[in-house]
């Protein structure tokens, strides 16, 4: 990182909107928001975002929170406590509701800034970098705010490249040769194309750096006007861009890769397909999101567990693991695991096979039990002799399965099964 980036990072502050229910995943965020959900084996999808703030050389953050946030706040607190305000240095967890009245719960993710304006205010920043919590990627944002002071720009906004095909699902922006963003639509019908490729577009990823004081000024405006969503999609971001004041930010560009990574890595692990193909995609022999690089570590609460460990070596009863990571704690007591991620203190019992499978901290698999292609939900008991994958017609009367053969499994749905 040069110098004047540095120097930029110490000048913002980061806010992550982690509110989100994320109802895609269904009965995993049942008892917690989205960005504390489980990804990786030992972390949670928040991790990325504020890993990479630090990472970046940000150390001042807030985290705003609604949706069943205790797990989400308990995380925070045990694992992102160590910063030092003597060095100024701050994290900042900002529930709705508390700084205005009683009663206004966050409306949209600009109101969850504009609610918060005095703590932001208390702070001094000069630029504020808003960020999306529930999302898995590696980026320097330092990149981005040099690029925002150097353009001039209003507001910069974080972009991916998509197929077209696929934009719909997105805030998409039409953008020149220079990256200033011409048009910019939420979840447009007919999405506009990338500047010479027809078949991609550029879509939003919800993250947007400001000047400090200008933000402050559009939000109280946007907060006295009755007919707004107070969205920074449906409402500022738009406004700005008819002003001529907004630039894009091609991913790209601040995309932090080891080396080993293809193509830059970015995912919404909103559905429960798509967070079961990224958690698995990380057993592949050349994962596409590299998480060995000590260069940009992801920090986490990280629990005091002792080493995994692999017992019985018998014909048919036989610990071992294939393809697979394996978190501390667990035990894999002669079961045959393919293609799978075991977060902390998973316990699989003699005889059982597992294929493709997620099992969340503190699950027990039992004696016999045969899964393929599930996630099996944190601290969730699997009966002896189990078998899931193999009939969609029994699973789906019984679990959460996806139209791909997905099964979400949970406590809850384990205990109708004797019911």
């Amino acid at each position: 990182m040069t110098q004047a980036r540095h120097e930029l990072a110490q000048q913002t502050m980061a806010y992550v909107l982690a509110g989100g229910r994320g109802s895609r995943l269904k009965e995993m965020t049942d008892i917690r928001a989205k960005p504390a959900v489980f990804f990786g084996g030992k972390t949670r999808i928040i991790d990325f975002a504020l890993s990479n703030a630090v990472n970046s050389g940000i150390r001042r953050i807030g985290v705003a929170t609604q949706y069943k946030a205790h797990s989400l706040i308990r995380h925070l607190q045990r694992g992102w406590s160590f910063f030092r305000a003597e060095r100024n240095e701050s994290l900042d967890i900002l529930p709705a509701s508390q700084q205005m009245d009683e009663e206004n719960w966050y409306k949209g993710t600009a109101d969850a800034v504009t609610q918060n304006i005095n703590v932001l205010r208390g702070y001094g920043p000069k630029y504020i970098l808003v960020l999306a919590g529930d999302h898995i990627y590696k980026q320097d944002y330092s990149v981005m705010i040099e690029q925002h002071v150097k353009t001039g720009a209003k507001v910069t906004v974080g972009c991916i490249e998509v197929p077209r095909d696929e934009a719909r699902a997105f805030g998409v922006m039409g953008v020149d040769a220079n990256d200033k963003i011409l048009e910019f639509v939420e979840k447009p019908e007919n999405p506009p194309a990338m500047p010479g490729d027809e078949s991609r577009a550029l879509a939003s990823m919800g993250i947007y750096v400001f000047e400090a004081e200008y933000l402050y000024e559009l939000l109280e405006k946007d907060n006295d006007d009755p007919d707004s969503s107070h969205d920074f999609g449906n409402d500022i971001i738009p406004d700005i861009v008819a002003q001529g004041g907004a630039y894009a930010h091609p991913f790209g560009r601040s995309c932090v890769m080891s080396g080993l990574e293809d193509r830059p890595y970015w995912r919404d692990v909103g559905t429960i397909d798509a967070y079961w193909q990224a958690n698995i995609d990380l057993t592949d022999f050349k994962p596409e999101l590299d998480l060995y690089t000590q260069n940009w570590p992801i920090w986490t609460y990280s629990e005091l567990t002792p080493p995994a460990k692999f017992i019985h070596n018998e014909e048919g009863r036989r610990g071992s693991a294939t393809s697979s990571m394996v978190s501390g704690g667990c035990i894999i007591s002669g079961s045959q695991l393919h293609r799978c991620l075991l977060f902390t203190g998973v316990r699989t019992h003699s005889f059982a096979e597992l294929e493709g499978v997620i099992v969340l901290p503190y699950a027990d698999i039992g004696r016999n039990a045969k899964l393929k292609n599930c996630i099996v939900d944190r601290g969730a008991m699997i009966p002896e002799g189990l078998v899931v994958g193999e009939d969609a017609e029994a699973d789906a009367k019984r679990f959460r399965r996806t139209e791909n053969g997905i099964c979400l499994i949970t406590q809850k749905m384990i205990d109708k099964l004797d019911g």
